[in-house]
């Protein structure tokens, strides 16, 4: 028995990116499967299906990565492993493609969780990650979006995250089928094995016009992402320093903890979230016997998953 779930942020995704996005999402979700059905690890198929993320322009994440006020990329990314609660992650990284696997390798092979900034590159360069270029991240399409939105000095976040027509967030969707009614944001991925390991992975290429050195959620242990095999795994998405403030994949994971299923547990957290703070995000959830969830009070949430009878579903 063994499913996953994946997610391409949780945002105002418009119309022309749509079906772009979501094919992506299929891909990484399929293909994350086939890792979970050949035996690999729950750690092996969300990282696999991160990386698949990381590659497509479309998401915020490796390649397609948004930009720093200086026009910059500063990358994050966590993973975790549910057996043993084992979690690396990286922060403000600027040289590599795949962000995901040198936070594999920070769990697994250094005694840290968490690299940043210069030491984190270094580390990528001590583990022979192919060093890439800003060129080489860089997309025409977020450079023309990132002139036009630093050139116009009243640049708003929030409306990143939030309906154009209202100016707030949409009553918050929740389930398993159907639609809810610039730049991408964190993907992310959630996993059950064969043996009954859940993993957690998140990567980002952050908020459009951060300031240099701006961390948020991802990297985050109960912020970002969390798993642990006696409940589930989490993944979440949206606007961070509110992800952050909450602690949302912690929130999820006492919602697992506390008998809620998968489903519930994403859509209470969402719910208080909201109303607490005013928060804005989503979460892919899995449970510990492979019932899966997902929950956003943002416009639109890229999602897929194939869960553990092999139905597969994606959706925004």
């Amino acid at each position: 028995m063994n499913a996953i779930i994946v997610h391409g942020g949780a945002w105002a995704i418009p119309d022309d990116i749509a079906r772009e996005t979501r094919k992506g999402c299929r891909l990484a979700a399929l293909l994350g499967k086939e890792v979970l059905d050949s035996g690999g690890s729950a750690v092996d198929a969300v990282e696999t299906s991160v990386r698949i993320m990381e590659l497509d322009p479309i998401f915020d994440a490796g390649k397609g990565s948004v930009l720093t006020m200086k026009g910059e990329i500063e990358m994050d990314a966590l993973i975790m492993d549910g057996n043993g609660l084992k979690l690396g992650s990286v922060a403000a990284v600027k040289s590599i493609l795949h962000p995901i696997s040198l936070a594999r390798k920070v769990m697994e092979e250094t005694p840290h969780c968490l690299m940043v900034g210069l030491g984190a590159d270094l580390l990528a360069e001590r583990f022979g990650f192919p060093r890439m270029e800003h060129e080489d991240l860089l997309t025409a399409v977020e450079l023309a979006r990132w002139e036009i939105i630093r050139d116009k000095g009243d640049f708003d976040i929030h409306q990143e995250f939030r309906l154009p027509e209202v100016g707030g967030p949409s009553p918050v969707q929740s389930g398993l089928s159907g639609t809810s009614p610039g730049p991408s944001d964190t993907v992310g991925a959630c996993a059950l094995d064969d043996h009954g390991n859940v993993a957690s992975a998140v990567s980002t290429g952050g908020t459009s016009l951060k300031y240099p050195g701006r961390v948020g959620d991802t990297p985050l242990v109960g912020c970002g992402g969390y798993a642990d095999n006696r409940y589930g795994a989490v993944s979440a998405t949206g606007l961070g320093e509110y992800l952050m403030r909450f602690t949302l994949s912690s929130r999820v994971m006492y919602g697992l903890e506390q008998g809620g299923n998968a489903e519930y547990a994403a859509r209470d957290a969402i719910i208080k979230m909201e109303n607490d703070i005013e928060g804005l995000g989503g979460v892919i959830v899995i449970g510990k016997d492979g019932t899966l969830g997902f929950a956003y009070n943002t416009p639109r949430m890229a999602y897929a998953w194939v869960d553990k009878d092999g139905r597969v579903e994606s959706g925004l």
